[in-house]
């Protein structure tokens, strides 16, 4: 029998994801019929799946009865976790091309502040300024989150020679990595933190995890990168932690208002890096792998994969 598969994300990304969801789909041998929002195929009861994400014009879910899950095409649920229509299963995007890339800037940005390459790039005035940076397993990394990216980010970060700890809420257990949990454990391992790379979901919980307090148990001239989410700061208290020199540089991929307004002071602060929310972009060709492989899954009988929790909120 073949299934309704309903592409209801960014209506300009259909044309990439049509014949990108249609290969995949085929090669899980599933029978399918596929069409986007704005000219569906069948009515919204009848949709088997949902290939959605956050901007799209879906946001209210009693409509799809029959729909099995929501595939999100973000990594990201938090604008739609809560939503009181959505009673369908609703599975994050974690796949490999997002992963990589999550894993290559994150990587990138680490050891760019592990070598100070910024002072040789950005400083050739023509003054010869020798500098011999400590080596990889002589600078403590800390990844704050250890689901799927901060725990592929770790393991290559530790594949580096770094001296990796992970901080998660609940405990986790990674070769090669110290890993800490809970409220003591994050205080602790703040204290050894050189570089911090955030990677927690955005909840209420994990909203300002580095705050004042939190800064100022870091050793002075550490490193924070951030390509998690904008709310897991305090902006305010990076600033003043940044002009006190608490804390060396900030490299910044994601903020609580995105686009970044251009009066924002990190744009002209000269111990601050802005990227465009740039080091995990969905591929659609791995993406529409991962959809493919769930519905798979959902006719087979097979648990859905990278399944959202509602109670944790991620």
């Amino acid at each position: 029998m073949s299934v309704n598969v309903l592409f209801a994300a960014k209506q300009s990304d259909w044309a990439e994801y049509e014949g990108a969801l249609t290969k995949a789909l085929r090669a899980v041998d599933v029978e399918f019929t596929l069409s986007a929002h704005s000219a569906p195929h069948c009515t919204p009861d009848e949709v088997d799946y949902l290939v959605w994400s956050p901007n799209s014009p879906v946001q209210d879910f009693t409509p799809y009865s029959r729909c099995k899950a929501v595939l999100s095409l973000w990594a990201g649920v938090e604008r739609v976790i809560n939503n009181p229509t959505l009673t369908q299963p609703l599975c994050r995007m974690v796949d490999k091309g997002l992963e990589d890339g999550m894993v290559e800037w994150v990587c990138g940005h680490v050891m760019r502040h592990h070598l100070g390459m910024d002072a040789q790039i950005l400083g050739q005035n023509g003054e010869w300024k020798p500098h011999c940076p400590p080596l990889a397993r002589q600078r403590q990394v800390t990844v704050l989150g250890l689901g799927a990216l901060g725990s592929a980010c770790a393991r290559m970060l530790r594949q580096f020679g770094f001296d990796v700890a992970g901080w998660s809420r609940r405990q986790k257990d990674l070769e090669g990595i110290t890993c800490f949990s809970g409220e003591d454990g994050l205080r602790d391992v703040l204290k050894r933190s050189e570089i911090v790379v955030l990677l927690l979901p955005n909840t209420p919980e994990t909203e300002n995890t580095l705050n004042a307090e939190t800064l100022a148990l870091m050793p002075r001239g550490s490193f924070i990168v951030n390509p998690g989410r904008g709310p897991l700061i305090d902006d305010d208290a990076l600033l003043a932690a940044l002009g006190s020199g608490q804390i060396a540089h900030a490299t910044l991929d994601v903020f609580r208002i995105e686009p970044l307004p251009g009066t924002h002071p990190y744009w002209t602060h000269p111990n601050v890096t802005v990227t465009p929310h740039m080091a995990a972009e969905t591929r659609t060709d791995t993406a529409s792998e991962m959809v493919a492989e769930n519905i798979r899954r959902g006719e087979t009988g097979e648990g859905f994969i990278n399944l959202a929790d509602r109670k944790n909120g991620y």
